[in-house]
């Protein structure tokens, strides 16, 4: 007999199930794993739905448990990326591989940064959160979060800044 816990679940899963899994992939830069973890979070969030759903906050604790499931699987040591050379990811022309390979570039510069940086960039980017949101799903202060967003970000610039008078 299928219950209203079940129902509103359901509910929950068909409407926002895929923008999870979208989510979790910006995460962890894999598409079957982020499945993997969006649908073991979902199994454990059906478990106490009823509590979860008493908060009337579901979106932002179901974003929380894939943030914090993604940031579990990036500690696995067998889930570390060996950094390769920089000279190895330039393309050599104007092909169509150039294209790929600058956005390969960028996911390995994203996925050097620290969980929690990436974390900030995904739910302020991609999920376009703000950052009182992305301060309750982190478990932090808005100013923690601005400070994680402003270090990845620079971060990242630095990076850029650094290819582009290489090419010079």
């Amino acid at each position: 007999m299928r219950t209203s816990v079940d129902t509103a679940f359901e509910a929950y899963v068909e409407a926002r199930g895929a923008a999870l899994v979208r989510f979790a992939v910006v995460l962890t830069g894999d598409d079957h794993r982020a499945e993997d973890i969006v649908q073991d979070v979902l199994a454990k969030a059906y478990l106490k739905w009823d509590r979860i759903v008493r908060a009337e906050l579901p979106d932002v604790y179901i974003r929380r448990m894939v943030v914090n499931a993604s940031r579990s699987w990036w500690r696995r040591p067998t889930n570390r990326e060996t950094p390769v050379d920089r000279s190895l990811d330039r393309a050599s022309g104007g092909d169509l591989s150039t294209g790929i390979a600058e956005r390969d570039s960028v996911w390995r510069l994203i996925t050097a940064l620290s969980p929690r940086q990436r974390a900030v960039l995904a739910l302020r980017y991609y999920e376009d959160l703000d950052d009182e949101t992305i301060a309750r799903i982190l478990h932090c202060s808005p100013a923690t979060v601005r400070v994680h967003a402003m270090r990845a970000l620079t971060a990242l610039r630095e990076w850029f800044d650094t290819s582009s008078g290489e090419e010079q």
